[in-house]
């Protein structure tokens, strides 16, 4: 059996859900996901979450499957995954155990292809609290005293990764950077990027003429709207309140504020795409700082051949005998 593992990873709206769908079928292999909201139940339409067409195409895992209310860490999603991939590579009835790993979170690809050691410290509500209650740079003094390593990968204005440092320690008694640490998987791995490639840039994060992604993202947002992101934004408030966190996420709070009266539908859209694009260019710079990725072209008419061609050969380097992880 030839055990392995294929990333398909790259910007939003870029063209990832179809080509891992295509090569999920024709390698026979189940798709793990790798968004952090289209894993939440009920966040169909504004996450652009597979339809359920094709979910029937290829099985999916890691896709509509936690409950909006509850915070997924990143602890539990490599946990999960962790574990499936382990499932699908022991599978006695198949000459290819290659999952699919796809999606836009850098971070759970992250966690997954180099193997990275997460705290298993699950969100402290009133340590939090206490330590929201003091100022940032005083809360950042604090880090450097009790985790001087882990101070210097964080920006001093950086509030989020610096109350979970101090979370971590507070809670554990250890400081996050002894906890830390990688081990990547035994099995070999190919990463795939799709994006629009040599896109130009505007200026202060202006359209250009020749943004590709901008008119993917657009045409995307235009979609969501005409299939009923509003509709799925009330139905959310109406079961969970309109102080759901994900409902304050990338599309679902531009459409709360249309509801709410603050925008106009044709502004709540606007918005949406100018913060995707927002969006889409920091996980551009995610990616391409990971310089074992390969990249294929959203548009290019070969990019089928040039895909299929990597992931042959990358099956043929894979030994026969290659042990599961």
């Amino acid at each position: 059996m030839k055990r392995g593992l294929i990333v398909i990873g790259g910007p939003t709206a870029a063209g990832k859900t179809a080509l891992a769908i295509a090569l999920g079928k024709k390698l026979g292999s189940p798709i793990l996901g790798a968004d952090s909201r289209q894993i939440y139940r009920e966040l169909d339409i504004g996450t652009a979450k597979p339809t359920l067409e094709e979910r029937a195409q290829v099985p999916h895992h890691l896709v509509d499957c936690w409950d909006p209310r509850e915070n997924l860490t990143l602890a539990v999603y490599q946990s999960q995954a962790q574990a499936l991939i382990k499932k699908i590579h022991r599978q006695p009835d198949t000459d290819i155990a290659v999952p699919l790993v796809v999606g836009g979170t850098g971070l759970y690809i992250k966690s997954i292809v180099r193997g990275m050691k997460i705290p298993q410290v699950p969100p402290q509500g009133e340590l939090r609290s206490q330590l929201k209650s003091i100022d940032q740079h005083e809360r950042y003094q604090w880090l450097r005293q009790v985790d001087a390593p882990a101070s210097e990968k964080i920006h001093p204005n950086d509030s989020t990764r610096t109350l979970r440092a101090l979370e971590v320690f507070y809670a554990t008694g250890f400081p996050l950077s002894s906890l830390q640490g990688e081990e990547p998987p035994n099995y070999p791995i190919l990463t795939i990027g799709v994006d629009c490639l040599n896109d130009p840039v505007g200026k202060k994060g202006a359209d250009h003429p020749g943004d590709r992604l901008t008119g993917r993202i657009k045409k995307r947002t235009a979609a969501m709207i005409n299939q009923g992101l509003a509709e799925e934004v009330q139905g959310l408030r109406d079961r969970y309140g309109a102080n759901l966190p994900l409902l304050k996420t990338l599309g679902y709070d531009e459409t709360g504020k249309y509801l709410d009266g603050h925008l106009t539908l044709e502004q709540a859209e606007a918005q949406i795409v100018r913060h995707t694009r927002q969006f889409a260019k920091r996980q551009r710079t995610w990616f391409r700082g990971d310089s074992s990725i390969k990249w294929v072209d959203s548009d290019d008419p070969h990019q089928w051949d040039t895909v299929w061609g990597w992931v042959k050969s990358f099956l043929q380097m894979i030994p026969e005998d290659a042990s599961a992880n």
